[in-house]
């Protein structure tokens, strides 16, 4: 069953209020104050001189059940929000790859899930290792992406786009942080960027990312009371209100810690929220936990992903 055997975050300590990139994106002074009041928004972090590898960098670093462990490695997946992460010709995956002994790995991109393309590699990864057959063959993804134009800042009428990074060693089995079932409904007809269809979207947001949710707690032959948290991605305060009131599942459990002082940090979410949740104790040993995220891009995705401790 596959599990997580490590996971990194690297959150930059630069943070720019709000303010700055909705004045370069030209949103109005109404539109900010909804983002701060109503969505409870008020900073982004920020890395201004460094560039994508120094952000993935900044999460390999910090993994230390890869040291020692880099022959076992025989994926690397960049899960990304964005098809393109860098300008024509920068290849930061395969340099990184090469700087930390793994180049002998396959290494590719995941995407098409836009900001729940995370969950879509760790499934991706647990099911290239069962097909290997080798036990001892481990995985990394790697999540993070500069807020280098307009469209990577600004997640319209929802969010804003933060910088961080993180990276996730992935097993074919473990005794910790097993995934028991991941479920996720994808919408093509949201791609488009016609005005009613983005509005449509938002109408539908909450409840199909609580139905992606409750599939998963479903299908894990459990119910929705009986997991310990939800680490969520961090769009805003109030999308995340809606969901819990749907479901019937304390707002208090869902860990939004981050929302508020970093931003929305594309699929880096899910693993800077399980470092905070372990730290902070809220994750037990034997107790159920969901990684929920949702995605539009080229449609939509919503998914969620159900562990256990």
């Amino acid at each position: 069953m596959t599990s997580l055997a490590a996971v990194a975050a690297y959150v930059p300590a630069g943070r720019v209020p709000i303010e700055e990139p909705a004045g370069r994106l030209g949103l109005s002074a109404m539109q900010v104050k909804v983002f701060r009041r109503y969505h409870r928004l008020g900073e982004v972090a920020r890395d201004p001189g460094g560039g994508l590898g120094d952000l993935l960098r900044g999460a390999l670093d910090r993994l230390e059940g890869l040291r020692g462990q880099e022959h076992r490695v025989r994926y690397v997946l960049h899960a990304r929000t964005f098809p393109t992460v860098t300008p024509y010709g920068h290849d930061p995956l395969r340099r990184l790859c090469e700087e930390y002994g793994l180049g002998h790995a396959t290494a590719f991109s995941v995407g098409h899930h836009a900001c729940a393309s995370g969950l879509l590699a760790l499934d991706a990864a647990g099911r290239l290792l069962a097909a290997d057959g080798d036990p001892d063959g481990l995985a990394l993804v790697l999540t993070g992406e500069k807020a280098f134009t307009g469209e990577a800042q600004l997640v319209p009428d929802t969010s804003f786009f933060g910088e961080g990074a993180a990276a996730c060693l992935v097993a074919a089995s473990g005794e910790r942080d097993r995934m028991l079932c991941y479920a996720t409904e994808l919408r093509g007809e949201f791609d488009s960027e016609e005005p009613e269809l983005a509005l449509e979207f938002q109408r539908i947001y909450a409840e199909a990312l609580a139905a992606a949710i409750t599939a998963a707690v479903g299908r894990a032959g459990l119910a929705v009371d009986g997991i310990a948290a939800i680490l969520p991605h961090n769009v805003n305060h109030q999308a995340w209100k809606q969901v819990c009131r749907i479901l019937g599942y304390p707002r208090e459990r869902v860990l939004l810690d981050h929302v508020t002082g970093t931003g929305h940090l594309f699929c880096a979410d899910s693993f800077v929220n399980y470092r905070t949740a372990k730290e902070r104790g809220l994750l037990r040993p034997g107790e159920p936990y969901v990684v929920a995220a949702a995605g539009a891009g080229l449609g939509a995705a919503f998914s969620a992903m159900v562990l256990v401790h």
